[in-house]
């Protein structure tokens, strides 16, 4: 099975990155194969409802995620919402999203907008009838020093979201 985590934040020193990169790491312990996008490396463009779908980056990042199986996603939450990157993609890769089981990363400023994730992860189960991990990692600026994790209780609940994506998508393809 293919696997990919989503680090959807366009900043440099993105906590949201990091948590990406513990989540990978640990699917890779597990021997996933699985694939880190980092979309600050990605020159995609904004959804506009027609020329868009023809771009050959986001064809190329369609054909990627229709190959997979399960993704994470990993989001700053700006303004008590899922960064607009992260929108983008789903507008942009549609359809190949069905059937996937998602599991949620969100790095915030505060504790007060943990439930921001529920729109996307709502239009991942109705549109697209995703499974979502009912399992979603939410850290604060806290869990952080010089962008680099090091709040160990939130590397454990890294460590329990990629395992249970892990197990949802093997069970949801057997």
């Amino acid at each position: 099975m293919k696997y990919l985590v989503f680090s959807v934040s366009l900043n440099p020193q993105s906590r949201s990155t990091q948590m990406a990169l513990a989540a990978a790491a640990r699917l890779q312990d597990k021997r996933a194969d699985v694939k880190l996008i980092d979309l600050s490396d990605w020159e995609l463009p904004l959804c506009d409802g027609g020329p868009c779908y023809d771009h050959p980056k986001v064809i190329e990042l369609r054909d990627i995620v229709a190959e997979s199986d399960g993704m994470i996603v990993a989001s700053p939450i700006y303004n008590y919402g899922f960064s607009a990157v992260a929108k983008n993609l789903l507008e942009l890769t549609g359809r190949a999203w069905e059937e996937k089981v998602v599991g949620f990363i969100c790095a915030a400023g505060g504790p007060s907008s943990y439930m921001s994730v529920m729109p996307f992860a709502n239009s991942l189960m109705l549109d697209y009838r995703c499974v979502i991990v009912p399992r979603f990692v939410y850290a604060t600026e806290n869990a952080f020093s010089d962008c680099q994790l090091i709040d160990p209780e939130v590397r454990q609940r890294l460590h329990i979201l990629a395992d249970a994506l892990l197990r949802f998508t093997e069970a949801l393809r057997s």
